[in-house]
């Protein structure tokens, strides 16, 4: 088979999922670019910044605008009008996982030592669960 076929494949099988599991794997692969973003950002500013907090603060900025414009678009095809509303929600949100990720962070990095760059990619995961509930609870619901 070539890999067209396969791809084409792929598209078929995907259009034929049910719309919540369509939206749980789109998240996931949405979340996981966002953590590249996350990961390579943080890794950009360590090379400038020595402070281990203020670097996950500058790549967090840059993740939540990536996560906020794929997530309104491709994840939870958001049709709200109030954009501001609705990105002051996300912001929201997102402040409380940047919250538990600093958290997170000095306890992996300060008690338990383990170094800031896996400490960061083992962050990551706890953060997009967390992302994905309150995005899915309080952003992006469905209006009945």
């Amino acid at each position: 088979m070539s890999i067209l076929l396969l791809i084409a494949k792929g598209f078929e099988i995907y259009d034929n999922l049910n719309k919540n599991l369509k939206e749980t794997l789109n998240y996931l692969i949405v979340g996981f670019l966002t953590t590249v973003v996350s990961i390579v950002s943080y890794n950009i500013f360590r090379f400038v910044i020595s402070n281990i907090t203020v670097c996950t603060v500058l790549s967090w900025i840059c993740a939540v605008l990536f996560a906020y414009i794929t997530n309104r678009i491709f994840v939870f095809n958001s049709k709200e009008k109030n954009i501001v509303k609705e990105a002051a929600s996300f912001t929201a949100s997102r402040i409380f996982s940047l919250l538990v990720e600093i958290a997170v962070m000095f306890i992996l990095t300060s008690p338990f030592k383990i170094n800031d760059r896996i400490a960061k990619i083992i962050v990551q995961f706890i953060i997009v669960v967390l992302n994905y509930i309150t995005s899915k609870i309080f952003v992006f619901k469905k209006k009945n």
